[in-house]
């Protein structure tokens, strides 16, 4: 299986797939900063990008390929339709370290069905399967396929078992993570495509089934670390996405639950002072505070004291003075509460 007994990064070590368990690529969410933190919060979760468009990197002003080391294993997820520009776009990767590319195939938003790649490209097989050919040759790392189960009226079974087909074999693609929901391309929102369609878990656990020689993963809906582990009994992989974000406390459970670890997990009040030498640096470079604390807000959730920790943060860490110690306030108003 592709990516079994890997090498972790930071000296971690671990005898399950890479792809085991990660955190979904979601934008304006998985910035670098996010990742920095849900890195202190799991040492085996593999991490992803938001989706960064080809257009974006190769024209763009920013360097949207940023990262940092401490975020591996980090996956970099790639929007786009163009095989050359994909292919440069992996190798710029590669070459910075990330550990994976991945094609975005799921989304279905209208700035990326105008730019004609996401979830309309399932419509596109071949196409897909030159994309990947073209960046697999010019990389050594794995390039991967994240899609959903179908698009608007092409949601038979038939119709993704020869999408993975096509893709698997001409494009020689072994790695496939499938939102097991089918995709509207037209008449309903982001928002509306992540509820609206129906569920199909059984459909991805056929498809692993008929293609026991790929690693298949399954994304969608998954809200815990036991319904994670149930899927990990057909398939090779779970991706959590709004879940692992929204509660983020949730990753200190992958590595002990998900990969035998028996290192301690670490404690809430624990986790923000392990970020404050990132958020000094950070600020010390002209960041906000508000756009690395953002992504922590969740951290406490359903615990004694969680309203304090968000309204503090939120009030006081948009403030242009604002450092290290609108945290230590924070933790101050709620610590006894909590007890941790």
């Amino acid at each position: 299986m592709e990516n079994q007994h890997i090498q972790i990064h930071n000296g971690i070590t671990s005898t399950y797939g890479l792809n085991r368990f990660s955190v979904a690529p979601m934008l304006s969410w998985t910035d670098r900063h996010c990742r920095y933190f849900h890195r202190i919060l799991s040492k085996h979760a593999l991490l992803h990008t938001e989706m960064v468009t080809t257009g974006a990197i190769i024209y763009g002003k920013g360097d949207f390929l940023t990262f940092n080391d401490q975020e591996h294993p980090v996956v970099l997820q790639l929007g786009g339709a163009n095989p050359t520009d994909l292919a440069h776009c992996a190798k710029l990767a590669a070459e910075l370290g990330y550990d994976e590319i991945n094609l975005n195939v799921g989304c279905p938003s209208d700035r990326v069905k105008n730019g004609k790649f996401g979830a309309c490209l399932m419509g596109e097989a071949n196409l897909v399967a030159q994309c990947v050919a073209e960046m697999k040759e010019m990389v050594d790392i794995p390039v991967t396929v994240k899609t959903r189960i179908g698009i608007d009226d092409q949601d038979s079974y038939e119709f993704l078992v020869d999408f993975v087909r096509t893709v698997s074999e001409k494009g020689n693609c072994s790695n496939f993570t499938i939102h097991a929901r089918k995709a509207y391309l037209s008449g309903l929102s982001p928002k509306e495509n992540r509820k609206i369609p129906k569920l199909d878990y059984p459909r991805v656990y056929q498809l692993k089934k008929d293609f026991p020689h790929l690693t298949i993963g399954i994304n969608g809906c998954i809200n815990s670390l036991v319904e994670a582990e149930k899927h990990l009994k057909f398939l090779d992989g779970v991706m959590i996405g709004r879940k692992a974000y929204q509660t983020p406390y949730l990753l200190t459970e992958v590595d002990q639950y998900l990969f035998g670890s028996d290192a301690p997990m670490i404690k809430r009040c624990d986790a923000v002072k392990a970020m404050f030498p990132y958020i000094e640096s950070e600020l010390s470079s002209g960041t906000y505070l508000n756009h690395i604390t953002r992504h922590m807000l969740g951290l406490f959730h359903t615990q004694p004291g969680t309203r304090q920790w968000r309204r503090y943060i939120s009030e006081n860490a948009h403030k242009p003075s604002a450092g290290i110690e609108v945290l230590e306030a924070a933790l101050a108003k709620i610590q006894d509460a909590l007890n941790v």
